[in-house]
């Protein structure tokens, strides 16, 4: 079912903020949620409440994972990291997978892959120690998050890196509905594909390309049984164990609740044999993850100009999915891109690759009588004096 409840209850440091979807159009149901300046007020209830926190937590409360765990392998470059075996990648970081796929892209000059690293584990220690202490919330009035402490603590989350942390979504790379930009303008800036963009950029800014890949690696980080979820043209986040399963959209402001219907219309629709023959709305792999980030590196370089190492990139993922019919697609319209791409110059901006960019709009060439043309000789811009004159 679609949750379609709204969190509406200021006295607990929370409200509610309708704000449109990224791409999306149609007003919808949101869980906006933002930290108002009177939250440690609010906050502070009772002695009792702060006792509550700290022990009515279950047993069966995530416990908080490091990015830097020993047991899991530690690639440090990419050639490394796509040598991996699948087992070994589902003990991989998705964060260090995500970030290794950036590198030398165009807005990844400055990638420093472990100081990043550092920071995402940080920002995990940050959204834990926020969860922590406001988890007597959800205890105190468990049906104002729907009795759900997974759902409680994904709301937090999303509260804390949009809230204290300033993550968002880059309005530059918001079109409306159905309508998108082309590849070597949203695959321009990596920073705007990959995580680095969100976690070591001043601009703090992503797309539905990062910002869902920021949550799972967090959320993991964290013990979260998170998922990254696959629709056409986009990712979104999943909360699937044995117990709860339920879709998560943080792209916009605050939390999106949708069910897998909402997602098989938006942000364009797709048949049921489409789903089946591109794995739509099923969780990914480790291995599916990385087919996903090769692929998203792909697009980057063609942007840049680079399009046989961008069919390079693009193989490889096949390499990783041989069954993937997406990714089969993707591979042979990249193969046939860099036959007909002439010059890198083609893919430049177009200020740099036209020197007279902006180039003045010109008005539509028109005939008298013909519709859409306009008289060879203009007309009198005053025919008032034309009739004067006879």
């Amino acid at each position: 079912m679609k949750k379609t409840r709204a969190l509406h209850g200021t006295r607990l440091g929370l409200r509610s903020e309708a704000s449109p979807q990224p791409k999306a159009s149609t007003t919808r149901f949101r869980v906006g949620v933002v930290f108002v300046a009177v939250l440690l007020a609010a906050g502070i209830a009772s002695i009792g409440s702060r006792r509550k926190n700290a022990e009515s937590q279950p047993a069966s409360a995530p416990v908080a994972k490091s990015g830097g765990d020993a047991a899991a392998p530690s690639p440090k470059t990419l050639a490394e990291l796509v040598a991996l075996s699948p087992a070994q990648l589902a003990q991989c970081d998705i964060g260090l997978m995500n970030l290794l796929c950036a590198e030398r892209l165009r807005g990844a000059e400055k990638l420093d892959v472990t100081d990043h690293i550092a920071r995402l584990d940080g920002i995990a220690k940050h959204v834990e120690f926020e969860t922590r202490r406001h988890l007597y919330r959800f205890w105190n009035n468990r049906a104002e998050f729907n009795n759900s402490e997974a759902y409680f603590r994904m709301l937090l989350m999303a509260v804390t890196l949009q809230g204290d942390l300033r993550m968002r979504y880059n309005p530059q790379r918001i079109t409306p509905v159905g309508e998108f930009e082309p590849n070597e303008v949203f695959f321009a800036d990596s920073r705007d594909v990959f995580i680095h963009g969100l976690i070591a950029d001043y601009r703090r800014m992503g797309t539905c390309s990062s910002m869902p890949v920021l949550y799972v690696a967090v959320g993991r980080r964290l013990g979260y049984p998170l998922k990254l979820v696959p629709t056409q043209n986009h990712l979104f986040v999943r909360w699937e164990d044995s117990r709860e399963r339920f879709n998560v959209d943080a792209t916009g402001r605050g939390m999106n609740m949708y069910d897998d219907d909402h997602y098989r219309q938006w942000p364009m629709p797709f048949s049921r044999e489409e789903e089946q023959e591109f794995g739509y709305l099923k969780s990914m792999t480790p291995t599916d993850e990385l087919t996903e980030f090769l692929g998203l590196r792909g697009h980057c370089l063609f942007a840049m100009g680079k399009a046989e190492e961008g069919v390079e990139a693009q193989e490889m993922a096949l390499r990783l999915s041989p069954d993937s019919r997406l990714q089969q697609l993707i591979t042979a319209m990249a193969r046939e891109q860099q036959q007909r791409q002439s010059s890198p110059v083609a893919y430049l901006p177009p200020e740099l690759r036209d020197p007279l960019w902006p180039r003045p709009k010109l008005p539509p060439v028109q005939l008298h009588g013909v519709a859409g043309f306009a008289p060879v000789v203009p007309a009198d811009p005053n025919p008032l004096d034309r009739i004067r004159n006879q």
